[in-house]
């Protein structure tokens, strides 16, 4: 095998293993020998032809196409033929090769697909590849100049031999919307008749940089009420689910507070309300939103009751203020925890037992 045939190879089975399909364009560019900036001017309609154009002996092109099917052919890949179309409002289709022969041009549009691949996700591939592509308008960082009006403005269309302002592209009556909400600009696009992706160069990043689209102001009217609608609905589902929630939370607190009061039936009623509603609060963390605390396990009942009391009936929560480590406050207030948890669990407490 020659060198160009391994390198075919390789990365042909990266491509194959990254997307389940291969395609002339993807192996060229990955061999290095075209880039993806000369390709982005070639779907602009800025370029005639795409191979003539690369820097690479023209011998060794026919070479690493050859390569190409060989492997693909013995992998047992699917051919798939797609159509190429500009990104210009006119989707004129796209030549490859300068000779413009129709078998060439051919093997330049086959994608050679995985056979594990089904015949829906096959026909959904080759739609995809076959839909003209989203028209593209720059948002230029250096001044320009209409090749047809000599006029300039903030964004352009490059087509042909140079850019156009919307004017001259009769896009003017666009409106702009900024990226970052996927659901508005979705909607806009597919209610417009004519939109644009907005584009601008990150020298940063080296590449362009999406920044928002191009739709009549119609259809971005009518997206908006239909996210209005949508937010609307969202807002009163909230509400329904947020007293559904309150209403499971009471619920739950009430059968906490029960539990509570069987397992410490000397516990004032009002108290072990309010250590099932401390312990059970949605959100909390705390041991009454837990698995077991949900079930209402014995311990975990009495985990919650023990905390109350440590911090409710204890200087527990000063010694912690004063610095003393929290194993040894703990220890410091034992006695005092188990004495009222002891009274707790034998009767019931008369209302001046707490104060003695």
């Amino acid at each position: 095998m020659s060198s160009v045939q391994q390198r075919v190879v390789d990365v042909a089975e990266r491509l194959l293993e990254r997307d389940r399909m291969v395609s002339p364009i993807g192996v060229l560019n990955g061999l290095g020998w075209l880039p993806e900036s000369f390709c982005d001017r070639w779907r602009q309609g800025r370029e005639p032809t795409l191979i003539e154009q690369m820097s690479v002996s023209p011998g060794r092109v026919p070479q690493a196409m050859q390569a190409l099917e060989t492997w693909a052919r013995e992998r047992g890949l699917r051919p798939t033929e797609v159509e190429y179309t500009s990104a210009t409002r006119d989707h004129h289709p796209l030549r490859f090769t300068d000779g413009g022969d129709e078998a060439t041009e051919r093997a330049y549009r086959t994608h050679w697909l995985s056979p594990e691949l089904t015949e829906k996700q096959v026909e959904r591939f080759t739609e995809r590849q076959s839909r003209p592509p989203e028209l593209v308008v720059v948002s230029p960082l250096k001044d320009w100049t209409c090749m047809q009006c000599a006029g300039t403005g903030d964004l352009l269309i490059m087509e042909g031999e140079g850019p156009l302002c919307l004017t001259c592209a009769e896009m003017d009556h666009l409106v702009f919307l900024p990226s970052g909400d996927g659901t508005l600009s979705r909607r806009a696009r597919k209610a417009s008749k004519l939109s644009a992706a907005v584009v601008r160069w990150n020298r940063s990043l080296r590449r362009y940089v999406r920044q928002g689209l191009l739709v009549e102001e119609s259809a971005l009217d009518q997206a908006e009420v239909a996210c209005l609608a949508d937010e609307e609905v969202r807002a009163r589902r909230r509400e329904r689910d947020a007293g559904r929630r309150a209403g499971e939370d009471v619920e739950f607190q009430d059968r906490m507070a029960a539990e509570i009061g069987r397992v410490f039936p000397g516990c004032p009623t009002e108290r072990a309300q309010a250590i099932a509603r401390h312990a059970g609060a949605r959100g909390s963390g705390r041991v009454g939103r837990s698995g077991a605390g949900r079930a209402l396990d014995h311990e975990a009942v009495t985990l919650a009751v023990l905390a109350s009391v440590r911090h409710e009936d204890t200087p527990y929560d000063e010694l912690l203020m004063a610095g003393v480590p929290r194993d040894e406050a703990r220890d410091r207030v034992r006695g005092a925890v188990d004495r009222v948890v002891t009274r707790w669990r034998l009767r019931v407490v008369r209302p001046d037992d707490d104060q003695q």
